[in-house]
């Protein structure tokens, strides 16, 4: 008899009598945080901490390349046989070869340093050689 009273209930009568237990209530929030969490990290772009400051790092360092290899450039242009050492550098095959003929030349030695920036230099000398 119960079951058949059920079945001419509405889905909202139904609803509206639905009294769930805590259990009930502390899974479907654990199932809910859990779902959001699978949901954010997979198609919501979100990241650890550890993958944030990798990927902060990864784009310091190539914006800090791109910068020496700008300054480089400008120091490349700026040297009294520019023209001539350009031709040099073109005449170079090898992309190595065409970073250290930059480095040697101190083009790539940003200001306050000692050593030439290696990313530096590879943009040099790829800018130049364009």
């Amino acid at each position: 008899m119960a079951m058949q009273n059920n079945s001419k209930k509405s889905v909202t009568q139904r609803w509206d009598e639905y009294q769930p237990t805590k259990s009930t209530i502390l899974w479907a929030c654990a199932g809910a945080a859990v779902a959001t969490m699978i949901v954010g990290f997979t198609w919501g772009g979100w990241v650890t901490g550890g993958t944030s400051r990798d990927l902060v790092s990864t784009a310091e360092n190539a914006a800090r390349g791109e910068l020496a290899g700008d300054i480089c450039v400008e120091r490349f242009n700026a040297a009294p046989n520019s023209a001539a050492r350009l031709v040099e550098l073109k005449a170079i095959t090898s992309a190595s070869a065409k970073r250290q003929f930059v480095e040697a030349g101190g083009w790539a030695t940003m200001p306050g340093q000692t050593n030439p920036d290696r990313r530096g230099a590879e943009a040099c000398a790829g800018a130049l050689a364009a």
